[in-house]
């Protein structure tokens, strides 16, 4: 068994079950929930077992790995669901999902008076980084705690340690308001390309190497100009995500213009479009030009 953690994942969604398939074949012994019961019934194949509720799912656990929808459900899920009371002692949870700032360290204390650590431990990467396993790991909490969970993070990408409780999650925010600005730019840079007359493909495969090249580029580009908008990441998890940048952001007086900007874009495009991949703010883009008198 590697290094002899048992880990339960509560999340077996678009991210949380590549990043448990990778635990597994890493040699970890692996638990699973999700609150849509097949979703977590189809890791029984790769060799998770399948816990009822997220008790069972914490209860023999070293590591519990959470991958969820946002801060709220967090809470339910280890408070409310009993996983946190369900944990022993000594154990850590790793919170990978994406949530804000102070529901994060209000976590932490409320586990710490368990005993149990906590490590804010949101990911960049979309769903191409967790099947594999090369995602950016942004933690907050002590050196004990990610020393103990480390062998697992790196199971599923790259962990660095940025600072203390709540820090893992600042930097998924600046993360993201890179991402939804960036996204924006090359949207509009293709957009402008066709609207103007030349062939958007080209002009993607012309930047590439310069100085605006980008995985964005690259990755959503290629998606913008395939039309490919099938959700990887998801509209609506950008905006919960800037709408927490920008209340975060706000409180620690710094200026956001950007992404107080790309929140509005996005926001019409869900309004529009549903909830399609995050590359998607190209048909916002586009539609401006048709509507453009």
């Amino acid at each position: 068994m590697a290094e002899g953690l048992r880990i339960g994942v509560l999340g077996t969604g678009l991210m949380g079950a590549p990043m448990a398939r990778n635990l597994l074949r890493a040699g970890f012994a692996v638990t699973v929930w999700n609150r849509t019961a097949a979703k977590a019934a189809a890791l029984a194949a790769d060799g998770a077992r399948v816990a009822a509720d997220p008790a069972a799912c914490a209860a023999e656990a070293d590591l519990v790995v959470c991958m969820l929808e946002n801060g709220a459900v967090v809470g339910a899920v280890l408070f409310d669901g009993g996983a946190a009371a369900a944990l022993r002692p000594g154990a850590v949870v790793a919170d990978m999902s994406s949530i804000a700032v102070d529901e994060a360290r209000d976590h932490a204390a409320r586990l710490a008076g368990l005993g149990v650590a906590h490590l804010d431990a949101p990911v960049s990467g979309g769903t191409v980084g967790a099947e594999a396993a090369s995602l950016s790991i942004m933690c907050g909490g002590t050196e004990p705690a990610f020393a103990r969970a480390r062998p697992a993070l790196e199971a599923m990408g790259r962990p660095l340690l940025v600072g203390p409780s709540g820090a893992g999650q600042i930097a998924k925010l600046a993360n993201q308001m890179v991402v939804a600005s960036t996204i924006g730019a090359v949207a509009e840079a293709l957009v402008f390309a066709e609207a103007a007359g030349a062939d958007p493909g080209r002009v993607r495969a012309a930047l590439t190497g310069g100085f605006a090249d980008s995985r964005i580029l690259e990755l959503h580009g290629g998606r913008m100009v395939a039309r490919d908008f099938a959700t990887r990441g998801k509209t609506s998890s950008q905006i919960k995500d800037l709408v927490n940048a920008l209340r975060a952001a706000e409180a620690a007086g710094a200026p956001a213009p950007y992404a107080d900007l790309s929140l509005g874009l996005f926001r019409d495009l869900l309004a529009a479009d549903g909830d399609v991949d995050h590359s998607g703010l190209w048909l916002e883009l586009r539609r401006r030009v048709a509507s453009t008198p």
